[in-house]
């Protein structure tokens, strides 16, 4: 296992770890579809409910595209209009709700940010890029919440690219045809990321040393 593999795994168990655990047993799906048709037919109750059962879920993933916790709340809002609004159009037999759910805030948090933030375009080397090393073992000291804040803190375009590819695991190409970027530019945005976050990481391990 290479470094940037285990530095991808750290990462993804601190995030699972920060969230309730949305892994649905056949049990909860049914309650869900359950809850769903109510929503549909405008119970409030049920609207609500489901809200209660996935608000940390669905606020998480907003925190983490945003710059601040205004910013996820305006991501969250509008993620759970789309919700709500697409309801008819989910399927159970395709993806579980709490799949289908998160993707919309993903959606939501990129549709933000591509309205009023501008991605960089700059590229570095892609030899440089790819096969830099980055040390990996300063990030075991690094909690949730500290990793969301450092996250926050980064430029919008280092901050999409990191969570697409570290986080919910798309590939460059993926990412370049979801945010509108080249491929050479995804690599870029990742590369730098993870080098502003290891540098921030250090300083604050030096004030602790």
């Amino acid at each position: 296992m290479t470094s940037l593999d285990i530095y991808q795994s750290v990462l993804r168990v601190k995030w699972q770890v920060s969230v309730v655990n949305h892994n649905p047993s056949n049990m909860a799906q049914t309650e869900d579809q359950v809850l769903i048709r109510r929503c549909i037919l405008q119970d409030a109750q049920a609207q609500r409910q489901l809200y209660d059962k996935y608000r940390q879920y669905w606020f998480m993933c907003c925190l983490r595209y945003a710059s601040n916790k205004m910013e996820a709340e305006d991501m969250f809002q509008n993620g759970l209009i789309s919700i709500y609004k697409d309801l008819k159009q989910y399927d159970s037999k395709k993806a579980a709700f709490s799949t289908w759910s998160y993707r919309i805030m993903i959606n939501a948090a990129l549709q933000y940010l591509r309205k009023w933030s501008k991605i960089d375009q700059k590229t570095i080397s892609d030899d440089y890029a790819i096969h830099h090393s980055v040390q990996t073992d300063v990030f075991d000291e690094l909690g949730a919440k500290e990793l969301i804040q450092m996250v926050q803190n980064l430029p919008v375009g280092y901050r999409m690219v990191f969570n697409l590819y570290v986080i919910e695991g798309y590939r460059h190409q993926e990412i370049a045809d979801q945010l509108g970027i080249s491929v050479n530019t995804s690599k870029s945005q990742l590369f730098k990321a993870k080098r502003q976050l290891r540098r921030a990481l250090e300083q604050i391990l030096q004030k602790q040393a």
